[in-house]
């Protein structure tokens, strides 16, 4: 089995193109994914090539900008070739199979006020790791 899952942030702008024989949509973009756990002198994020075709290709034209924080699965591809000088070139990209955003716009803009759209408190950590639920809220979970 040959499945990817990647949540992280465009590091550009998608480039879209289409397909000269089937006029099919191929997208383009790079996804830096932070590692969880970082050792000193090491990178702190690894970048990712992926590559959208079709609708999901003129969706991420369309809606995704640099900065943006996707949710990527898809399947590792490998696309080696030997270039000019007879030197081996290895390359790895995402086939994307599903993309959808991460954050919602609110949260990513950072220039906007997103206090001002909250219609409930927002609620505070605990100091044992759990989230404090906020008074009033009880008929609003259906588990309570």
């Amino acid at each position: 089995m040959n499945k990817v899952i990647l949540m992280g942030r465009l590091t550009r702008d998608p480039e879209v193109r289409y397909a000269q024989n089937s006029n099919t949509a191929v997208c383009r973009y790079s996804l830096a994914v932070d590692r969880r756990f970082k050792r000193e002198g090491e990178p702190d994020a690894d970048f990712f090539n992926c590559t959208a075709f079709g609708k999901s290709a003129e969706f991420a034209e369309k809606y995704f900008k640099q900065g943006t924080k996707l949710l990527v699965t898809g399947r590792i591809q490998n696309d080696n070739y030997t270039n000019r000088d007879g030197q081996k070139v290895y390359s790895v990209q995402v086939i994307v199979e599903e993309q959808e955003f991460a954050e919602s716009k609110n949260s990513s803009n950072s220039s906007g006020n997103g206090a001002a759209y909250e219609s409930r408190p927002n609620p505070s950590a605990a100091g044992d790791g759990f989230m404090n639920i906020p008074d009033g809220i009880e008929e609003e979970l259906p588990f309570i």
